[in-house]
């Protein structure tokens, strides 16, 4: 026998040359190894109930399986290391939709694919390392501080801005329960002001309100004159809800929990 089996049902009982034997289940294998060395398998093996299943791979299909994998993969390399895998792949026998999808990289590297082209063979590459990224690296303000440093540039705007409102709408609470990432956001929706992309400021502005928790804020003003130390944004004349524009770093309204973004 030159092939692997691995057990889908029943029991095995197998004998080797030196007179010992085991009996597998359900789950084991048994056979050869992987190995581009050609190999048979020394013993006797006997089902022991009438109903046994395996999947069955012989050496010439591992061969096989292990060209058409080496074939297809595509290795990215920056100054003499391997910093990504990818791996072609196609959706239909007709050749039309056919790409790249990444298989493993560096943590820089898959922040940095945020940004560059995907492939539509890994259309959800975005929603996938949102929801996974928290597995390789230690704080979400990894990717916060290079989003904000690629958002200086004009054609990476709207990639990075997309990126953040997936963020925000798949995955606030990222947001909420730490400072520094809501010291992100408000700085986010800064440069969104600061560079008059109003549209996607105001996708952003009601995405938060539509993720924040709902919370109960009391303001106490020492005297009718006293300023409140934040400022309003909206109404009815401008066509969306009331926002919180600015709140005074360290004034009472900042002590209070209030944020820039909460919709009143």
């Amino acid at each position: 026998l030159d092939s692997w089996y691995v057990i889908l049902n029943g029991t095995v009982e197998i004998t080797y040359p030196d007179g010992k034997s085991e009996s597998l289940c359900m789950g084991n294998s048994f056979g050869i190894t992987p190995s581009l060395e050609k190999q048979y398998m020394n013993g006797v093996v006997r089902t022991k109930v009438d109903d046994c299943q395996f999947v069955c791979i012989a050496q010439q299909d591992y061969w096989r399986i292990l060209n058409h994998v080496e074939k297809n993969t595509h290795k990215v390399e920056e100054e003499g290391e391997i910093v990504m895998v990818k791996e072609h792949r196609e959706l239909d026998r007709s050749g039309t939709r056919k790409g790249h999808i990444v298989i493993k990289a560096t943590p820089e590297r898959l922040i940095m694919h945020l940004i560059e082209e995907h492939s539509i063979v890994d259309p959800t590459y975005i929603e996938d390392f949102l929801l996974t990224y928290r597995t390789f690296l230690t704080s979400p303000l990894e990717v916060g501080n290079k989003l904000l440093e690629w958002f200086t540039v004009d054609s990476l705007r709207d990639k990075v801005t997309r990126v953040v409102l997936l963020w925000v709408n798949n995955h606030f609470n990222d947001f909420e329960g730490d400072p520094a990432m809501t010291r992100f956001l408000e700085e986010f929706e800064k440069n969104l002001e600061d560079t008059k992309m109003k549209g996607h400021l105001r996708l952003l502005n009601i995405a938060c309100a539509a993720k924040a928790k709902w919370r109960q804020i009391t303001l106490q003003k020492p005297s009718r004159d006293s300023p409140l130390f934040f400022s309003l944004l909206g109404g009815s004349d401008k066509g969306f809800g009331i926002f919180v524009e600015t709140v005074e770093v360290g004034s009472k309204a900042a002590e209070a929990g209030l944020k820039r973004g909460d919709q009143v």
